[in-house]
């Protein structure tokens, strides 16, 4: 690390509330403490591990309110379709953005690498790719809507 780095890494600690921080590489080792009442953050790696596995409670849920409502259609039909699903956890848009124009719509057409939805995940935006060829039947998700891993998005008719 270099003088800046240390630097904004005081100013974000006395920024932050956080009263203690400590970091240590192979050949450096830093503890920056403030005289600020204590707040405990704890950042590990399991963390973000433990959330995924609290989740899919949830995502059973999510996976099976779409399944109610595809035998709308008759059962034959639903049989072949293919269901597009979330590859991540977060937030569900349409478009690029407010002003811009969808990506697909019930009864396109889809190929390979065409872009269908943006999911945004810790403030990046991703755009998920359509993985096969046929027609969107029905889009799952409303747009700004939050989706979980492996969601259901959209309903693909492959013939």
């Amino acid at each position: 690390m270099d003088i800046k780095q240390i630097q904004d890494l005081i100013k974000f600690v006395a920024k932050s509330g956080v009263n203690e921080v400590a970091i240590e590489e192979k050949d450096f080792k830093i503890t920056i403490k403030t005289n600020q009442e204590p707040t405990y953050v704890t950042a590990t790696v399991p963390a973000p591990v433990a959330l995924p596995q609290q989740q899919p409670a949830a995502a059973p849920a999510a996976t099976a309110a779409p399944i109610v409502q595809a035998p709308s259609a008759p059962a034959a039909e639903a049989s072949n379709l293919i269901t597009v699903k979330s590859p991540m956890i977060g937030t569900f848009y349409r478009a690029s953005g407010p002003d811009k124009p969808l990506f697909v719509n019930v009864g396109d057409e889809i190929t390979p690498g065409k872009v269908l939805c943006i999911v945004e995940a810790m403030k990046l935006f991703n755009e998920i790719e359509s993985e096969v060829s046929g027609k969107i039947v029905k889009i799952l998700v409303n747009d700004a809507e939050p989706v979980e891993f492996d969601q259901p998005l959209f309903l693909v008719d492959p013939s």
